[in-house]
């Protein structure tokens, strides 16, 4: 089954329903929706292209990053690293430590003086989606990594991941991570074929993924049971996630809702739940 165009006449106005749900006349901001086939074509899209604070979606290229790193022999997953929270910042080098009030994380947080896998760490970074295990990670990884999964993934140039979590002094001076609902798909599409890295690379991300434990947004709006990998992310006026949906009786298909709007995060995240469910709906109809 491939919906296509008739999916997009089916939801198409429902999805404008629910972005005006967020953005009623007055109100800036941006909602954003892609949702397509695993190769790429399109099923629904609004406002794609529209550049949003990454926040914690970041998280996923570095896995993929870390992922690969690892298969070619450059990076170890399973070598001990030291847990500590001393960072230099990408705009100049100055040093910047995160506040553990900020991260969902507490067991990394906990390790501080002693030693993680890096393999640990990645996980923590997007089942937890914590901060202080991304940065660790990061650390080890570089932002050229990223970018390499942006470029293979065949993002634009309006995606850029180029800082860690909390440096300040680069996002003051304009360096920060930045993301489209459309070039998120991408690369969660691109670990559902296997292209950004070999079968069993791609598999053993998509398995870190789909045991995140943030569900209240795209999972949210599915049928109980139905296999879903999702990548969150969200910090005050911004809420975002992208997901692999496997339906049990019908081809995957990934979606990605970003969202920038002066809302509480539990409203935005229950219209990107909205915008699933009309998207499961209309697939069926």
């Amino acid at each position: 089954m491939r919906p296509g165009l008739p999916l997009a006449a089916t939801v198409g106005r429902r999805l404008d329903d629910l972005a005006a749900t967020l953005l009623p006349p007055g109100r800036d901001g941006a909602v954003s929706v892609w949702c397509g086939s695993l190769d790429g074509v399109p099923w629904v899209a609004r406002d794609e292209h529209a550049r949003h604070y990454a926040a914690s979606t970041m998280k996923l290229p570095l896995l993929v990053a870390a992922y690969r790193l690892h298969e070619r022999g450059a990076l170890d997953l399973d070598r001990p690293v030291p847990v500590h929270n001393r960072f230099a910042s990408a705009a100049d080098g100055s040093a910047f430590a995160l506040e553990q009030d900020d991260d969902q994380d507490d067991e990394t947080w906990a390790l501080l003086g002693s030693e993680a896998t890096l393999r640990r760490l990645v996980r923590h970074s997007i089942v937890r989606s914590g901060n202080l295990a991304t940065n660790l990670v990061l650390q080890r990884v570089g932002t050229a990594a990223v970018a390499d999964v942006l470029a293979d993934a065949g993002c634009g140039p309006r995606t850029t991941l180029p800082r860690g979590i909390g440096d300040a002094v680069a996002r003051e001076s304009g360096t920060d991570n930045l993301v489209t609902a459309h070039d998120l798909a991408l690369v969660m599409a691109g670990v559902a074929t296997r292209r950004l890295a070999t079968t069993d690379t791609c598999a053993a991300v998509e398995e870190v993924v789909a045991a995140q434990e943030y569900r209240d947004k795209i999972p949210a709006g599915l049928p109980a049971g139905t296999y879903v990998a999702n990548k969150t992310g969200w910090v005050e006026g911004v809420a975002h996630d992208v997901a692999l949906v496997r339906p049990w009786d019908a081809e995957p298909y990934v979606l990605a809702v970003c969202t920038t709007v002066d809302v509480p995060e539990d409203e935005a995240s229950e219209v990107i739940a909205g915008i699933s469910r009309a998207i499961w709906q209309g697939r069926m109809a």
